[in-house]
């Protein structure tokens, strides 16, 4: 069977010199056959490949990893890749949610992960273009990603790969346990707040807490692939896919899934700190507030007495008694003490 993503016309032109590899953008290649170990290649030898393969009906296949900070990528693969055209218009999309799809018997994937220095930072997340088929694999990043990396220490160890599949269920994995790895981080952190504010100390921000609630919130609905796609995906695989790469690949997805709920749940205990944080804030202000109205309202008798008395008016009372200073302090010491009675009356209430 013909390879599908294999083009006759350009890679029989196989001049190729040592500086295209960074003319075309290429970052790794690699081969892997089955019970034999994989081998890396340069642009001279995937070109080779390319060629030779359409001639033969082995259980090879050739990964290619790009670079698309490079300007001249996408013309390269254009020109020897016979990459179906949906997956250059997935390219010039951008960054979305994490999909896979079909396309021309193939499969379009869109994977998103963090960069390899992520710092929780909700802008730190790049994406991955994949296309994938029976014979070749061509992966397309703008940052480092973790999986990526992680893929390609798995492959210089000796890891065998049986098919294209393997390699994008690994991928997934490789995901799933790079966001494992973030969620048991931000776990710490929020045990760590968590504790404070048990402890009564308030000096975490509800900024912090926001900061991270919004990382878990851009990650789930970047990183949670679409479940109708994957569906559709299972239940009407392309043709080359075999029950080994059906089940690798579910097993994967699943893996992801759970990785997704343990997320969504921190996310909640993030959400109710904040609440908690909300509601300590919430009962100081109002101690805060009733104090001041406490204050306000003792003070409020003699305030009146004495605007009364301090008018320039005649007619004053006890202006000529001896005893009227101490007259007009029992007054004002009773009226306060009522008024404290009712505040404190209506605070117990």
């Amino acid at each position: 069977m013909a390879a599908t993503l294999l083009q006759a016309g350009p890679v029989l032109h196989g001049a190729e010199t040592a500086g295209d590899a960074d003319v075309s953008g290429l970052i790794c290649g690699y081969v892997f056959s089955p019970g034999t170990q994989t081998r890396a290649i340069d642009i001279p030898a995937a070109l080779h490949w390319l060629q030779s393969a359409r001639e033969t009906d082995s259980r090879e296949f050739v990964w290619l990893h790009f670079s698309r900070s490079n300007a001249n990528a996408e013309k390269w693969m254009r020109s020897h890749l016979a990459l179906p055209d949906h997956y250059f218009e997935t390219l010039l999309e951008g960054p979305g949610s994490t999909r896979i799809e079909q396309a021309d018997n193939c499969l379009i994937a869109v994977v998103n992960d963090v960069i390899y220095d992520f710092s929780y930072d909700a802008s730190q997340i790049a994406t991955l273009w994949m296309c994938v088929d029976n014979r070749l694999v061509v992966s397309t990043r703008l940052h480092p990603l973790r999986s990526i990396d992680r893929l390609r220490v798995s492959v210089k160890g000796g890891e065998q790969f049986e098919s294209p599949v393997s390699l994008l269920s690994h991928l997934l994995r490789d995901q799933a346990d790079v966001l494992q790895q973030i969620e048991r981080e931000a776990s710490l952190r929020v045990d760590d707040i968590e504790d404070t504010l048990l402890a009564g100390r308030m000096d975490v921000k509800r900024g912090t807490l926001g900061a991270l609630r919004r990382v878990f919130v851009r990650l789930r609905r970047l990183l949670a692939p679409e479940p109708g796609a994957l569906f559709r995906l299972l239940s009407r695989p392309p043709s080359w896919f075999n029950e080994h790469d059906a089940q690798e690949f579910r097993a994967a997805t699943e893996e992801f899934s759970a990785v997704l709920n343990d997320l969504t749940a921190l996310q909640e205990r993030t959400k109710l700190l904040q609440e908690e944080i909300v509601a300590h804030t919430t009962e100081q202000t109002n101690r805060s507030v009733f104090m001041l109205t406490v204050v306000t309202v003792l003070a409020l008798p003699i305030n009146i007495i004495a605007g009364l008395l301090g008018m320039n008016v005649g007619g004053i009372p006890l202006a000529q008694n001896p005893h009227g200073f101490w007259v007009i302090a029992a007054i004002v010491a009773t009226f306060t003490a009522i008024a404290g009675w009712y505040v404190f009356l209506k605070r117990r209430d």
